[in-house]
């Protein structure tokens, strides 16, 4: 099969010829329609994702969409013929998706909503698993709830904003005063990024705090949402809880945190189950018109260099490729 190498930090996308995978008892063989692009498959070729665990020369890439082309013997859950999508590879050591063909564990696939494109479903598994694990297995999110994403118009704040919604809350998000109007007509109450935080506690909560803050952008603004969740029952949430943080703020409002890591199934092979389930969950809402991506103006082609270079430096949208 095709597929593009990248032998050595931010080097180039070498298109090579190697053997295609033969999918093992409990694996699916997936013809590659279209690979996502994200932020972390920037840092990977760039040598400076090392809890990805992906050393070059690597064939990267993380997510996907395609169709099922074979299954392994133990497979019973998709035949030949569907259209799936997943988050399958492109970190500790296994085959990412900038090639013809992966084989994935079944268990990190779903079915691919007939709502949305190969394009649109390979934009949403990294972003919507994060978001799924951070607002619904480890806060709860449900209906009644006030819930704080910061970076609505990211990618893991959009798909956040709209799980939210999805189960009732009143979804509040910051985002930069160009984006508003993208925030807006999901439904979510937009936030100046600038604002400060005892002002839009103050205006939005009454001052009390909002029930989940979910934290997608790290350092400063973690620190921020210590001070903007609610006195003993609320619950902050970050996927970039990185570095040396003062828990004072939180525990003087005998608040919760939890931490989101969602490389960890690919990475220990343990839980990769949950990741089927919530992209099932996800093409559920994807056909009832609840879920959706925002993809990228710019079609790159076969220009993998350019697009990586365009989501490093922060693209509007998400970035995908259909090489194949």
């Amino acid at each position: 099969m095709k597929a593009f190498i990248v032998e050595k930090p931010n080097g180039p996308f070498q298109r090579i010829e190697v053997a295609t995978p033969e999918p093992t008892s409990d694996q699916v063989l997936v013809k590659i329609s279209a690979s996502g692009v994200n932020p972390l498959d920037t840092k990977i070729r760039a040598g400076e994702g090392g809890h990805a665990k992906q050393p070059l020369p690597a064939i990267l890439g993380i997510d996907m969409a395609g169709t099922v082309e074979a299954v392994g013997t133990n497979v019973t859950a998709f035949k030949r013929g569907d259209e799936v999508y997943g988050m399958v590879g492109g970190v500790a050591g296994l085959q990412g998706t900038l090639a013809e063909y992966i084989a994935s564990d079944a268990a990190l696939l779903a079915h691919k909503s007939s709502a949305l494109t190969m394009r649109q479903a390979a934009a949403l598994p990294l972003v919507t698993i994060t978001a799924w694990e951070g607002l619904v297995d480890r806060a709860q999110v449900h209906a009644g709830h006030t819930v704080l994403i910061h970076a609505g118009a990211g990618g893991v704040g959009y798909s956040a904003i709209q799980l939210a919604l999805a189960r009732g809350a009143k979804v509040f998000t910051t985002v930069s005063r160009d984006r508003r109007e993208l925030v807006e007509a999901l439904g979510a109450t937009a936030i100046d990024r600038n604002a400060s935080v005892a002002d839009y506690v103050n205006e939005y909560t009454g001052g009390e705090g909002f029930d989940i803050v979910y934290d997608t952008i790290g350092g400063p603004v973690l620190d921020a949402s210590f001070h903007a969740v609610k006195r003993y029952t609320g619950h902050v949430v970050s996927c970039l809880g990185w570095g040396t943080h003062a828990l004072a703020p939180l525990s003087f409002r005998a608040a919760t945190y939890s931490g989101v890591f969602t490389l960890l199934p690919l990475l220990s092979g343990n839980g990769r189950a949950n990741h089927g389930h919530i992209l099932e969950e996800a093409a559920a809402l994807a056909n009832a018109k609840r879920l959706k991506p925002i993809l990228a103006e710019q079609d790159f082609g076969t220009d993998i260099g350019s697009a990586y270079d365009a989501v490093a430096h922060a693209s509007k949208g998400k970035v995908v490729l259909e090489l194949f």
